[in-house]
């Protein structure tokens, strides 16, 4: 199968070197892989060029964006730059960040899951992270979600979902959508991928409030935002989080944005997460 890969990257010097040298260990090599440096003030782009060097599947471009790191739309506006220079030469498209290792058998074992599965339209393994020198779990969302930073794609799932959102909520709305059109996903627990940066580090002040907005997006509803609110700041331990995460929702009512989904596929979302709340009492 041929695995194309975009990584965003943006002041990544001390991790991408990392991810580029796990990606040409892998036992199945992807076809193209394109680094998409973002506005970096460090040495990124010297360390993916020689790379490219090296590798003539690796490929760098410069964008120029906000030196802000606002979740969602910068990460999702570098993926697109980068998607605008493939082929479609794929049969599997990846967005992955730039502080990863992955085992070398990940994309091969992928490609299995794929190949057995044809209504598979996204699948990963699991992000880890080190503390007190052992690497254990990054448990912030269920097991059956796929992390923003691994995701893979079927070519024709991504394209049904209508590719990714450049908006918070980006790595929650393609699962849904695939969902909605009747897509599967799956995570591998045997699949241990280190992360090297925990997850929300580089994140800044002015995106506290992206995460209730998100949620608006996805047409959740009050109630099920405040589930997920109150979960999300739990597994945070941060009681503030959960203040910022429903001023976010009540902010974006109250200016009317414009959802990420339409009626029916929202009232699918509803349904679908009413579905998995109920579950966990039973």
């Amino acid at each position: 199968m041929n695995f194309y890969i975009i990584i965003p990257a943006h002041n990544e010097d001390a991790y991408i070197g990392l991810t580029l040298e796990s990606l040409a260990k892998q036992t199945l090599l992807p076809k193209k892989v394109v680094v998409v440096n973002d506005n970096s003030t460090d040495n990124t782009q010297q360390i993916c060029e020689d790379y490219a060097s090296r590798y003539p599947w690796i490929s760098v471009i410069n964008s120029k964006s906000s030196a802000k790191h606002l979740p969602g739309s910068k990460i999702i506006q570098a993926f697109n730059k980068g998607l605008n220079t493939l082929d479609m030469d794929y049969d599997i498209i990846c967005k992955f960040d730039a502080d990863l290792i992955f085992p070398e058998s990940y994309l091969q074992t992928l490609a299995a899951h794929y190949k057995t599965n044809q209504r598979l339209g996204m699948v990963s393994g699991f992000c880890y992270i080190e503390k007190n020198k052992e690497w254990i779990l990054e448990d912030l969302t269920n097991k059956d979600h796929i992390r923003g930073a691994l995701k893979a794609y079927r070519k024709a799932c991504f394209e049904q979902i209508g590719q990714l959102k450049a908006s918070m909520g980006w790595d929650t709305v393609d699962e849904l959508l695939a969902k909605y059109h009747g897509w599967q996903v799956l995570t591998d627990e045997t699949l241990h991928v280190k992360h090297l940066k925990p997850t929300g580090q580089s994140y800044n002040k002015a995106s506290k409030y992206l995460q209730g907005e998100a949620m608006y997006k996805l047409r959740y509803g009050f109630w099920i935002t405040l589930i997920s609110a109150i979960k999300l700041a739990y597994k945070k331990r941060s009681f503030q989080l959960f203040k910022d995460y429903i001023s976010g929702y009540f902010k974006a009512q109250s200016e009317k944005v414009k959802p990420l989904v339409s009626e029916d596929e929202g009232q699918f979302i509803r349904q679908l997460r009413w579905k998995g709340i109920l579950n966990k009492f039973k």
